[in-house]
């Protein structure tokens, strides 16, 4: 036999779909994105500006070391300069002296003049490349020029003063030995021949070479080819300025500033503690969610869906109707219980009242109970009429109505338009809550829905603000949580699940909605007169009607209907309210 109703469960995500549920959360920050987008624009507006009166000169030269032989391959270039040494020695301050001594800069404007100066060196090549920044386009130039003569005017006295430097010593070692060859030479000459005459011509020989050598040497340096290097490209004003412009700047700052915004709204969301998707609830209560309530629709109304005026609300509960009539955790018992986290209740009412009335639209005999008895107003908020009800009333030990002790066996009826009817035992405010929830008569109402074609709907208190959910839970089994995901911790909703495990119950899935409104309907405040809205005396309905017969077999002349055998029809009709 195969299995008409199975039990919902949290859809398994891959991860592309966790992504797009965390790129979808990412978007719920619009404000640090925004803000994010906004510095950004302010940051491309600033760097436009102040880049759009600055222009910048660049200069190159190229660095040669001094040789005799400028087309002798043997030395490499860059084994003679060392080129960091040369740029630091263009950044530093003597070539920026010798500049201001040329342009007339005052002392005053040196940090200045020697600020604006940028020297950078092309990879791979003996190139200087001097860059200076200036307000005006023939300043930089001027200035970009200025500073590279100055440092090229160093670099020739520097090579001047070591190749003077180096011919001063070799002379200063040339002249004794001269000397000594001219006094050698004197001797010589009145010397008679022998032995002595010719160790005499030996030294001589000696010293004469020493002094070849070192003419040799001198002449070679004096032969030196020192110029430090040529201009290969002269700045020459700009004609635009450095900074990109408006409209690169703006999509420069867009840009950054967007990735700000994510990089702060994704911070804000590690560090957010709320689930702000409905993956998240369900994660969190391992189990699915069964229906969104529309933004603008859940709360602030009636309680009651208001029919063809509010078509999506209606059709949202009837959805989850559906989705837990199908749910066979639910299906074989029929004991629902809703209860929000904390705060208030007010949309956890709604939710049980407008599911009974779904219920109740596919031809359920429904209860509503309200097991709120600490502030009680179902039967003051809906369309209700006192009545007396076979299936609910006439149970063995059930009180007589007038008992004090809640449920007291006061029964009414609720008109749900064209859904039909359903059946509310209100809540009443009691002295022990505990006791009266936990008492036999409560456990005999929510035993009701094993009777044939029945269905109890219970709605409790918060579960984390009172203990009375918890106390029901092992009479009903499957519980649903209504929650609002921007309220709740995803450690209030693990918690919630603990709790309803712990205490023998299931939850079959959560309801979420939008934040309350800040002007809303309070539950067990005051009206809008001011005067305290009265906790169990019923509003009197507008006009009663009869409570139509469930959509059976027999009603049609047909066979007998049997309850649960499949061919139950899910009529899904809109609801409609009468005037209250």
């Amino acid at each position: 036999m195969i299995e008409t109703n199975r039990p919902a469960a949290v859809p398994a995500e891959d991860e592309p779909d966790l992504l797009r549920d965390q790129f979808r959360q990412l978007l719920r920050y619009r404000r640090l994105i925004g803000a994010g987008l906004g510095i950004g624009l302010l940051g491309g507006v600033y760097l436009g500006v102040s880049t759009a009166d600055t222009y910048v000169a660049t200069t190159d030269v190229v660095l040669r070391a001094p040789t005799d032989d400028p087309f002798n391959p043997s030395l490499a270039p860059d084994k003679a300069i060392n080129i960091g040494s040369e740029r630091q020695v263009a950044l530093s301050s003597s070539i920026a002296n010798e500049a201001a001594k040329k342009l007339g800069v005052s002392s005053k404007d040196f940090a200045a003049l020697r600020g604006g100066l940028q020297v950078t060196n092309p990879p791979q090549t003996m190139v200087l490349r001097f860059t200076y920044t200036a307000s005006s386009p023939k300043e930089a130039a001027k200035r970009a020029n200025a500073m590279t003569d100055a440092y090229l005017l160093k670099r020739q006295e520097s090579l001047d003063v070591t190749r003077d430097k180096m011919v001063k010593g070799y002379q200063e070692q040339r002249d004794p030995v001269a000397k000594q060859l001219d006094e050698l030479v004197k001797q010589i000459n009145g010397m008679p021949s022998g032995p002595a005459r010719d160790a005499a011509y030996s030294s001589k020989t000696d010293l004469q070479g020493k002094v070849n050598t070192l003419n040799s040497n001198i002449a070679k340096l004096q032969a030196l080819d020192m110029t430090p290097g040529r201009v290969t490209s002269a700045a020459t004003p700009p004609s635009d300025g450095d900074g990109p412009g408006i409209p690169m700047s703006l999509a420069l700052g867009a840009a950054v500033g967007l990735a700000l915004g994510l990089l702060a709204a994704w911070v804000r969301l590690v560090f957010d503690p709320a689930p702000r998707s409905e993956g998240d609830v369900a994660r969190a209560l391992r189990a699915p969610v069964l229906g969104s309530l529309p933004r603008d629709k859940s709360a602030g109304g009636p309680l009651l869906a208001a029919g063809e005026e509010d078509p999506r609300l209606a059709e949202e509960f009837r959805q989850v109707a559906f989705r837990l009539a199908y749910d066979s955790r639910f299906a074989d018992r029929r004991r629902l219980l809703v209860v929000a986290p904390r705060g208030s209740s007010e949309i956890a009412a709604a939710v049980a009242v407008n599911l009974a009335a779904s219920f109740a639209e596919t031809g359920k005999d429904v209860l509503l109970i309200e097991a709120d008895l600490r502030t009680p107003v179902l039967a003051s908020q809906l369309p209700t009429d006192a009545g007396s009800r076979p299936r609910w009333s006439q149970q063995p030990g059930t009180p007589a109505p007038g008992d004090s002790d809640w449920p007291d066996g006061r029964q009414l009826v609720v008109d749900a338009g064209e859904s039909g009817a359903f059946d509310l035992i209100p809540g009443d405010r009691v002295r022990n809550v505990a006791r009266a929830l936990t008492s036999p008569r409560a456990t005999r109402l929510i035993s009701e829905a094993d009777s044939p074609n029945s269905t109890v709907v219970v709605l409790a208190p918060p579960v984390l603000s009172y203990a009375d959910a918890l106390a029901l839970v092992d009479r009903v089994d499957g519980v649903l949580v209504v929650c609002d995901p921007r309220a709740v911790h995803r450690s209030d909703l693990s918690r919630i699940r603990e709790l309803i495990t712990g205490a023998g119950g299931t939850v079959l899935g959560a309801v979420v909605h939008a934040p309350l409104p800040v002007e809303k309907r309070g539950r067990g405040g005051k009206s809008k007169g001011g005067s305290p809205a009265p906790a169990s005396t019923p509003a009197p309905a507008a006009r009663p009607q009869p409570r139509p017969e469930p959509l059976t077999r027999q009603s049609t002349g047909q066979d007998q209907h049997i309850p649960g055998d499949g061919t139950d029809t899910v009529a899904l009709r809109t609801v409609r309210m009468g005037k209250r």
